[in-house]
């Protein structure tokens, strides 16, 4: 199902020497071989489900063995989940709307218990925010109330849904989930598939990257099974679409955190990720062609 224009263009990006990030337990030593920074990125045609570009590692590609760090690699999603885990149950659920408020300021959550949460803003507590404002900014309070009151179980359904298929039903079953704190991670594949689900109007079409395999006589001896799932409805779907354009034009006042993922003339939609510490950077959306997830981190947690 490749495009090679679109593969084209990927494999000559992750070449580029601007995303060489030493790992700081190899630089200015000489007695071990430096450790690089990776990447991931999948890009699919949403109303097909058909993987038209995939990546796996930075640098030029010199083997096909390893690990696809696309497909096989499960990571920490951070805001990037905060669509899937919270603004599609919600509104298809009919707990929040766009223009939802929430008080972003500082909350404990389950307190004087042995699930007490205590989590943060990336960018500090604020005040009064719409969930639309919220998502512009990737603030995580209003997020994680709003989960509390959707159920972390309804939202694992929601997930479920969407092709996600390394959830804990139990260890997942709680707050932290809201902002992508999860046991075991997502992969970039499992993660562009979820966001084409909102891309292709709240259908969720699992990803094949063929079509069809046929034998020296032309007879086809293999095809994918790709199982369809209505996720949410149409109407939801377009709010969700509505919503994730703000992170790139902004809300209210506030700047969007993507707002470089600008396109002239062209809707796009995305959300960020960036995981405590710094350690996976995510970048997931879609335009009226494509949808896409990208990751960057190293192998090993650290800083990036």
């Amino acid at each position: 199902t490749q495009i090679s224009s679109i593969q084209t263009v990927m494999e000559e990006e992750v070449k580029k020497d601007k995303y060489l990030v030493e790992s700081d337990t190899t630089k200015d030593r000489d007695d071990v071989a430096p450790i690089y920074a990776q990447a991931a990125m999948v890009v699919i045609e949403p109303s097909t489900g058909k993987v038209v570009g995939c990546v796996g590692q930075l640098g030029e590609k010199t083997t096909s063995r390893g690990q696809n760090r696309a497909t096989q690699s499960t990571r920490s999603t951070g805001s990037a989940f905060k669509p899937l885990s919270t603004i599609i149950p919600g509104i298809e659920e009919g707990v929040i709307t766009a223009a939802t408020i929430y008080d972003d300021t500082r909350t404990i959550f389950n307190k004087g218990t042995a699930q007490e949460y205590k989590p943060k803003n990336y960018n500090g507590f604020s005040t009064l925010r719409t969930i639309r404002n919220a998502t512009t900014t990737s603030q995580n309070i209003p997020f994680i109330k709003a989960v509390a009151e959707i159920g972390p179980e309804k939202s694992l359904e929601y997930l479920k849904k969407m092709g996600i298929s390394t959830l804990d039903d139990v260890n997942d079953a709680t707050l932290p989930m809201a902002i992508g704190g999860l046991t075991y991670g997502v992969s970039p594949l499992e993660m562009a598939a979820a966001y084409a689900s909102i891309a292709n109007n709240g259908t969720y079409i699992k990803p094949t990257f063929y079509s069809k395999v046929e034998d020296a006589d032309g007879k086809i001896v293999l095809e994918p099974k790709q199982t369809t799932e209505r996720v949410c409805s149409e109407d939801t779907a377009y709010i969700v679409k509505d919503i994730l354009t703000s992170v790139i034009t902004g809300s209210q006042g506030y700047g969007g955190t993507a707002s470089y993922c600008k396109i002239s003339g062209m809707d796009v939609a995305v959300k960020t990720g960036t995981t405590n510490g710094d350690v996976d950077r995510w970048l997931c959306g879609f335009t009226n062609y494509y949808a896409a997830a990208t990751w960057f981190g190293f192998d090993e947690q650290e800083y990036v």
